[in-house]
């Protein structure tokens, strides 16, 4: 994807649809021009940044449009850096419409996907991480993902790989230094003092790729099937967890046919439960499906929640069931439902499982069985002990590639081999630490991919 970072482009800054207000953003270096050509009121080319200024957009024949206001940030000081209007027009479809034709007549274009966030990268007013961190701050849907992408956002990952990539660049251009001088055969670079480095650089990082699997949870959500038995109370308890009739609930068994899926955030950690149907022969094609689905969705689960109906299975039942889901590393709960239906609650021992008695019906121990999961989560992730949390694949695998260009400089030096090679490697840790924040160049094609994701307004 290629940008023409001259232009000033405009575009809808707020969701499609009706609403009480809608923005309109243009960012270039004809923005308050454009903006002045098709507003009456005051002259917004004499007026001062960061001011709001009330009157009317009108078309070319001067009909008027809508009344609006128009904030003014003039460059450098703005979001992207450049001249920057924002206009607040009523949030019908049809005005927004209207107002972004005639922008379009006066010389603005389109914008592209992030193409804001991309020019305030560009202008050096983010870095590449944060500008990242803007698509997960408006995507998030917890405490956790919010605080995330804030953390990130405020550059906290940012200034660890600044650091870092400060010292190794210091041992590099040493070392680039001696290959100069190669013929005199002399060492500015004290290899002890660089693998003491290193070791102190893979300290940082390796607990940073770690926190990737957490970080991964909090911003995407933890992938949790709800399995078991025709009639085990599987739908009844994703009903009690929502609190809210999600799913149809019966005594015929084989009531579920497709997968359900709903979300649910527990303490701060977005759960995305799936109700899944009953495990058992199939008597009908369409039943085959859906336990074939349920498998699939198994596999590609993060915790399964295995619901059997404690009045029914007994210890056999139960591991047979277990045997075949097939779970592998995947954390599995075992959910002994319907103890309200029993004078005693059976203590029940299945070796590495967790089990848990509730009543979906009558919602007991339903609190204690969301601790259950959440504790499960946290159990199951390695947590940073300075909260830099990374929850951005291209982030890990980037320090994923530092790492290993790490282990072959220790290698090296380990083995003397020349310092040409020791240079590679340590070029090749360095700019995989620079991808991160964007301080190497970076190809136009791996920018489009990365902006392309965010919406058209931002």
């Amino acid at each position: 994807m290629h940008y023409n970072l001259n232009d000033t482009i405009v575009a809808l800054a707020t969701p499609q649809g009706v609403g009480a207000i809608g923005v309109i953003r243009l960012s270039g270096p004809l923005a308050i021009s454009i903006c002045n050509s098709v507003f009456k009121g005051k002259d917004l080319n004499k007026e001062a940044s960061h001011t709001l200024h009330f009157g009317k957009i009108v078309d070319i024949q001067g009909e008027i449009i809508d009344e609006v206001l128009v904030s003014i940030f003039n460059g450098p000081n703005s979001y992207t850096g450049e001249n920057v209007v924002e206009i607040s027009c009523h949030g019908s479809p049809y005005i927004l419409q209207r107002v972004l034709e005639i922008l379009h007549t006066q010389g603005a274009r389109s914008a592209e996907a992030g193409e804001f966030t991309l020019r305030a990268f560009l202008n050096k007013k983010l870095d590449l991480s944060q500008a990242e961190a803007v698509a997960d701050l408006i995507a998030s849907d917890s405490k956790s993902s919010h605080h995330l992408a804030m953390q990130q956002m405020r550059g906290g990952f940012k200034n660890t790989i600044a650091g870092l990539r400060t010292e190794l660049i210091n041992f590099a251009a040493l070392i680039e230094l001696e290959l100069d001088f190669g013929e005199e055969d002399v060492e500015f670079a004290n290899r002890d003092k660089l693998i003491e480095l290193i070791n102190k650089i893979q300290a940082m990082l390796l607990p940073l790729m770690e926190s990737f699997q957490l970080g991964n949870v909090i911003k995407n959500g933890v992938s949790t099937v709800i399995a078991g038995r025709p009639n085990a109370g599987k739908s009844t308890l994703l009903n009690t967890l929502l609190q809210e009739e999600r799913a149809i609930v019966s005594e015929i068994a084989g009531t579920t046919r497709d997968t359900i899926e709903e979300a649910l955030v527990i303490d701060g950690i977005v759960f995305r439960f799936i109700d899944t149907a009953g495990i058992r022969e199939a008597t009908d094609t369409i039943e085959h499906l859906g336990i074939a689905k349920t498998f699939e969705k198994i596999r590609q689960s993060s915790i399964i929640i295995y619901v059997f109906d404690c009045t029914q299975l007994n210890e056999v039942d139960v591991i047979e069931d277990i045997k075949q889901l097939h779970a592998g590393d995947i954390p599995v709960l075992l959910i002994a439902n319907k103890i309200d239906l029993i004078a005693i609650t059976p203590k029940y021992k299945y070796p590495n499982l967790t089990v848990h008695s509730i009543a979906a019906k009558e919602n007991r121990n339903i609190n204690e069985l969301k601790k259950l999961l959440h504790d499960l989560v946290l159990s199951n992730t390695k947590v940073v002990a300075n909260d830099i949390i990374i929850s951005n694949l291209r982030h890990y695998e980037a320090l994923t590639k530092a790492n290993k260009a790490l282990e072959s400089v220790q290698c090296g030096i380990a083995n003397k081999i020349s310092g040409e090679l020791v240079a590679m490697d340590l070029k090749e840790a360095l700019t995989s630490l620079g991808s991160i924040s964007g301080v190497i160049d970076i190809d136009q094609d791996i920018l489009g991919a990365i902006f392309s994701k965010f919406c058209i307004g931002k």
